[in-house]
């Protein structure tokens, strides 16, 4: 379902001339930008099918991106609201890019530039973080955001073992706050959601909320906000996606 919806939603967007991406799965003290010209498609997870472990996704890098987005991010801590991004070529794609990417552009030839997540830093900080990435837009370049509005593993494996596909209260309702504060550009319900009861319960560690908040300080006051992608996984892993502009 979420990989036909993925695939779908690729079909819809324009064609972008590069990928910048924040996942989740780069979360890290200090702030970095891949600048590989052939980025290693990374499998940094355990236990799944050998289709998963088998599965490359050999899209191009751009060094001269990641060199322009560290320039935009430099401009920002100038300011005092982030920190300076480094670039790096120990890292490559890992799977919260390329298992999002090889639905949308399945053809792999789309340079991608992967940011990574600065965990010392405070929610709001991240947010202004993506204000400062909003010029890519208007670039061609699409600035993507790879998590989950909800994201609880030990209670999601737990609905798996059991044969639960019911989404609990807590889950829905923070999912449900959280769509209705990007329509109405809530960026304090944005920064402070995890800091709440439900949000401890949807992010018992927030590196699969963060990201939509570079999505969401990338967008400006004028942008539509729809959802091609909604529902939910094994009851507590939220599958919206979120459209801008």
């Amino acid at each position: 379902q979420w990989s036909r919806a993925f695939r779908a939603l690729g079909e819809q967007l324009p064609r972008p001339r590069a990928v910048l991406c924040v996942s989740a799965h780069w979360y890290t003290p200090g702030t970095f930008l891949t600048d590989n010209l052939r980025p290693e498609t990374i499998h940094d997870f355990g236990g799944f099918p050998p289709a998963l472990h088998q599965m490359q996704y050999p899209a191009p890098g751009a060094p001269e991106l990641a060199k322009h987005v560290s320039e935009l991010l430099a401009a920002n801590a100038s300011s005092g609201r982030s920190s300076v991004a480094s670039l790096r070529s120990d890292w490559g794609l890992d799977h919260g890019t390329w298992s999002v990417l090889v639905h949308l552009l399945p053809a792999a030839d789309v340079p991608v530039v992967q940011l990574s997540i600065d965990g010392r830093l405070p929610a709001a900080a991240h947010i202004e973080i993506g204000k400062a990435l909003s010029p890519l837009r208007e670039e061609g370049v699409l600035v993507l955001g790879s998590g989950n509005i909800v994201h609880n593993l030990r209670d999601a494996f737990g609905n798996m073992q059991r044969g639960i596909s019911a989404t609990p209260a807590w889950a829905a309702e923070f999912d449900r706050a959280a769509a209705s504060a990007l329509e109405q550009r809530d960026a304090r319900h944005l920064a402070s959601s995890l800091e709440s009861s439900i949000g401890r319960n949807s992010h018992p560690t927030p590196e699969h909320y963060l990201p939509l908040l570079y999505a969401f300080g990338a967008s400006s006051d004028g942008d539509s906000v729809s959802y091609p992608i909604s529902g939910f996984d094994a009851g507590s892993l939220s599958m919206r996606a979120v459209r801008f502009g």
